[in-house]
């Protein structure tokens, strides 16, 4: 015998299947275009890799809702069981509504946010935070964010009989000279189906929408496209409660078609999500043959650690930097000596913690050196490294020699004027040659084709620079990549003029002391003060370009790819050919982040000579 309201059972069911989904969902793996060479997890620089996997912005609400229906269900299937609640209407429940969002989220392609609010131009307001008492704010609802942005999904639970009774609200406001009693409808089909007055809360909902997505396009500049789920409003069937359905209903979904919005008629069915074995295999990213380098890049090419003989083991690591104890001796009683004296060091252990780094550094480079793993990686892009070129700006250029000049060894000096092919800052009379780089190298003469770097020709990209060089981006991710570079550079006139007019003797930057003749401060980035100047040009050539941008400075990175969500909504943020071959498993690469490795020569607690 079947229970009463057998429906709701079956509901419950399945709501518990959808928690169990929720709670161990994971969405596509989102393949940054970035060569991580560091040894470290992406954490938070992608958006689904971190610890407490809230892998998607949304997913918390989303998993709370079915809870809470859920919760309800359960409590009332013991009233449910009463035989005299047979007779009982049906419970009236949400779920419906959140079982819907969660099967559009399973077949979603390229999902990076559920439940997300978008606003538009006509409700400025929006943008700002309701104060105290004040109502809330106007905005645009958007169920499941798909395709990296360029899609927006919306589910509307709305049934025939609810639609049928915004009609004849309608109908009671509508009159006309030539009203036949006995058929109604025929009437509205020849002249309300074509009235400009005919409106109802689907299409009400589907103009917001597509307001919302003329004012929130892609990085692309591409307006999402809108999708309307209808779960439960069919045209071709009667209503329980009217002998015939009614036109107007058909009449709705003709006009959201014509709006330009594609219509999806009932529930999608199984919540097993489809995937094939090609979606499965992660995609492998290649350095391009032109590989940007930013100051970072430079200052680890050019370091004693990346060059000299390894440690025997990691104690012979330390030995190699970290001072003896009867230097530490000595430096506690000078900082006693000097503790009255405003030029004394903070702590003794200061030098201790630098040399420490040094150790740690000199350490990875006996796991895999930093040379090794460029060459390696580089012969899968020209097998002979022919065809390797190496570029940086002008900017990186002369920050890296001031820096030299400052705190460098011999070699490391040489090193960093046969890399940049200048002796500016030279205190020899010898003009240095190309091979001249890898003199006190343990590795062989040109292993990889470094020297000259080549310098572009400004310090950002423009229509002018750009002519000289066949720009290739090979992403979405590149070309939102550029376009926020570009979006933070375009606040920077007073922060060049800043940088410009720093005394010498200011320094804020860690590596430097302050004795006179500081390098001046780098330029931060008035959009975001974790960023340089530099640092954002740097990234922009190689994006603009189409290169892959070596780099050590992990930070600025996920600096930049905060930016990136904070402008696409994670659109971007997903790795997307821009020739459309979805089954390539093998792509260039944006950004390759490699190990700091410091100017150390200078730093050497042994007396041998390499």
């Amino acid at each position: 015998m079947a229970r009463p309201h057998e429906e709701l059972y079956e509901l419950c069911d399945y709501l518990r299947s959808v928690s169990v989904g929720l709670d161990s969902y994971e969405p596509e793996s989102q393949d940054l275009p970035i060569i991580d060479s560091s040894g470290e997890e992406m954490g938070e620089m992608g958006v689904v890799k971190t610890q407490n996997r809230e892998v998607l912005p949304g997913l918390r609400f989303l998993r709370e809702e079915v809870k809470r229906d859920l919760q309800v269900l359960q409590k009332a299937c013991p009233f449910l069981d009463d035989p005299e609640s047979t007779s009982l209407l049906p419970l009236s429940t949400n779920a419906p509504y959140p079982v819907a969002v969660w099967q559009e989220l399973l077949q979603a392609r390229g999902a990076v946010a559920i439940y997300r609010t978008f606003h538009t131009v006509t409700h400025p307001q929006a943008s700002r935070k309701p104060k105290n008492g004040s109502a809330k704010e106007h905005g645009v609802k958007v169920d499941v964010v798909a395709d990296n942005g360029r899609r927006w999904i919306r589910v509307n639970t709305i049934k025939n009989s609810r639609i049928l009774m915004e009609f004849c609200e309608m109908d009671s406001y509508l009159t006309s000279s030539d009203e036949d009693d006995g058929d109604g409808h025929s009437s509205l089909k020849n002249e309300k189906l074509i009235s400009q007055e005919f409106d109802n809360s689907v299409l009400r909902m589907s103009r917001e929408l597509l307001e919302a997505a003329k004012a929130n396009p892609c990085s692309s500049n591409e307006i999402p496209s809108v999708t309307m789920r209808l779960t439960r409003l069919d045209p071709s069937l009667s209503d329980t409660d009217h002998e015939t359905s009614d036109p107007r209903i058909a009449y709705t979904i003709d006009c959201l078609q014509r709006m330009g919005i594609d219509v999806q008629l009932g529930e999608r069915q199984g919540i097993v999500k489809e995937m094939d074995n090609t979606s499965a295999q992660p995609i492998v990213f290649e350095p391009t043959t032109h590989i940007n380098l930013d100051l970072s890049a430079l200052i680890a090419l050019i370091s004693d650690t990346t060059h000299s003989h390894l440690p025997r083991d990691p104690e012979d690591a330390n030995t190699r930097f970290i001072p003896p104890q009867r230097y530490v001796e000595w430096k506690k009683q000078r900082v006693r000596m000097l503790s009255d004296s405003p030029d004394a060091p903070s702590t003794w252990e200061d030098s201790g913690i630098h040399s420490k780094v040094l150790a740690d550094q000199a350490q990875q480079e006996m796991k895999k050196g930093l040379l090794q793993d460029m060459h390696d990686r580089l012969r899968s892009t020209s097998p002979d490294l022919q065809n390797i070129q190496f570029w940086t700006t002008q900017e990186a250029r002369q920050r890296c020699l001031q820096i030299v000049f400052k705190i460098a060894g011999t070699k490391e000096r040489q090193r960093a004027e046969a890399l940049l092919s200048c002796s500016i800052y030279s205190q020899t009379t010898t003009i240095p040659t190309h091979n001249q780089f890898w003199v006190h190298s343990r590795y062989p003469s040109n292993f990889i084709p470094l020297v000259p770097i080549r310098l572009y020709p400004s310090s950002e990209p423009d229509a002018t620079s750009l002519k000289s060089f066949q720009p290739n981006p090979s992403s979405l991710f590149m070309t939102s990549l550029t376009s926020t570079c570009r979006n933070i550079l375009s606040q920077e006139d007073i922060s060049r003029h800043r940088e410009s007019q720093s005394p010498p003797g200011h320094s804020a930057a860690p590596y430097l002391s302050n004795d006179e003749g500081d390098i001046p401060p780098p330029a931060v980035a008035l959009a975001n003060p974790k960023l340089t100047v530099h640092t954002v040009q740097s990234i922009l050539w190689g994006a603009a370009l189409g290169w892959t941008t070596l780099t050590t400075n992990r930070s600025s990175v996920k600096m930049l790819l905060k930016e990136m969500k904070r402008s696409t909504g994670g659109g971007a943020l997903t790795y997307e050919p821009s020739n459309g071959n979805e089954t390539a498993r093998t792509s260039k690469a944006a950004i390759w982040i490699v190990k700091p490795r410091s100017l150390a020569e200078g730093s050497r607690s042994d007396c041998c000579s390499e």
